[in-house]
């Protein structure tokens, strides 16, 4: 290689010709034309060394160390950012490998970049918004079998969240209603609205991966949909036979125990791939709460959602014990078809059961409108406040063992 004829570097004899032609013009008083030829020889060996040469990422520790040393800190120092002497020695010794939330600390505090510290490379993720990681329920997540318990699980709330923001389809996904309003008129007052969100993102992610058998026609939900399903109660595995018909067009069942402090009955959500969904705990393991708690967040679905536009409506349906007059108009209306479906209302009007709740004429209603007789004796207790009457027509315990993984 001379300075007259500049030309890719294609090997090694290339490489060599080229570092000692650079050599020699660092020697030169050069000329405009000898500096422009400089400049081109030591793009193409940046180019070269690059692709045949390229360096380890530095390790994570060591670049902790490094920083250390510069700044004269010892392992005492880190404290603060690893969040106690304990962590920063489990980390510096390679026992303890670095979490999100220590990553941030040392790029803010000691202004060591974040794609050093991440193993991969990769970039540092956004922190998800509208999420308080300080009190997101993660033990208690990991107490139903959620996630992963963990030693320091506490300390990975990040990873965790971001995963679940990830399962979700990304933050575009996340149920702004549900942050920005508590969830809607029937969510209690007193809901840790944090274990709110944890368990809607559980509920969606489920979804997500429940691997439907149908995709959801908008406008399918109706009250003959919800009549037909009811009719299911007749059945022994009802509730389990509900939840196949629902997937057959589309639309994800969940049932997941509600978390410390949510109060919730269900919920009626939208996943972000246009997948309605209707998310239940069974807090009481009843047919007769089953059966209304489901076709009323269904009805929430038919009635109260414009192509899955963000809405989200979170039940406890204690409320529509307490306070019904006070209820959202949209609350009203769900529960409307809910009953209307359940018990037809030429039906209820028309029998003796309103006034004289027998077993006979509770049997007889519940094959007139071809229901379980839960549903009846449901219906009875609720018009009469009396939860008393008629327990053994409730159908208890018989849900949870058909719907749950791992119930007896």
């Amino acid at each position: 290689m001379n300075e007259h004829h500049i030309r890719p570097i294609h090997s090694e004899q290339d490489y060599a010709a080229a570092l000692a032609r650079v050599e020699a013009l660092m020697d030169l008083d050069r000329s405009e034309a000898e500096d422009d030829e400089l400049d081109v020889l030591a793009t193409l060996i940046e180019v070269y060394e690059d692709r045949h040469f390229p360096m380890d990422a530095p390790d994570p520790i060591e670049a902790i160390k490094f920083r250390m040393q510069q700044l004269d800190m010892n392992q005492s120092d880190l404290a603060p950012i690893f969040g106690s002497r304990a962590k920063a020695s489990e980390v510096l010794s390679g026992k303890r490998s670095l979490t999100l939330k220590m990553i941030r600390a040392l790029n803010e505090h000691l202004g060591i970049p974040a794609d050093v510290l991440i193993r991969d490379g990769g970039a540092l993720p956004s922190a998800p918004a509208g999420i308080d990681l300080e009190r997101f329920p993660v033990m208690q997540m990991a107490n139903q079998g959620w996630i992963k318990k963990t030693a320091d699980i506490k300390d990975r709330t990040e990873e965790i969240v971001q995963k679940l923001v990830a399962c979700v389809g990304g933050q575009q996904a996340l149920p702004q209603a549900l942050f920005r309003q508590g969830g809607g008129p029937r969510a209690n007052a007193k809901t840790d609205v944090h274990a709110l969100q944890a368990w809607c993102l559980h509920i969606l992610c489920k979804a997500r991966n429940a691997g439907l058998e149908g995709v959801y026609e908008q406008g399918s939900i109706d009250l003959d949909f919800l009549r037909e399903l009811a009719r299911l109660s007749e059945f022994d595995e009802g509730p389990k036979l509900a939840k196949e018909r629902l997937a057959k067009h589309g639309i994800a069942l969940v049932v997941a125990s509600h978390l410390p402090k949510t109060y919730l009955d269900g919920a009626a959500l939208w996943t972000v791939d246009g997948v309605p969904v209707v998310g239940m705990t069974i807090r009481y393991d009843r047919l007769d709460n089953f059966w209304f708690c489901l076709l009323h967040e269904l009805a929430h679905l038919g009635r109260h959602f414009n192509n899955g536009d963000g809405e989200v409506f979170i039940d406890d349906l204690q409320l529509r014990e307490r306070n019904h007059e006070r209820d959202d108009i949209r609350e009203q209306e769900a529960d409307e078809w809910a009953q209307e479906a359940l018990i037809p209302s030429e039906l209820w009007e028309g029998h003796p059961v309103r006034f004289s709740p027998s077993v006979q004429n509770v049997i007889s209603l519940s094959r007139q409108a071809k229901v379980h007789p839960a549903i009846i004796a449901g219906r009875i207790r609720h018009e009469k406040k009396n939860y008393r009457l008629l327990s053994q027509f409730v159908g208890a315990k018989q849900v949870r063992p058909l719907l749950m993984e791992g119930a007896a």
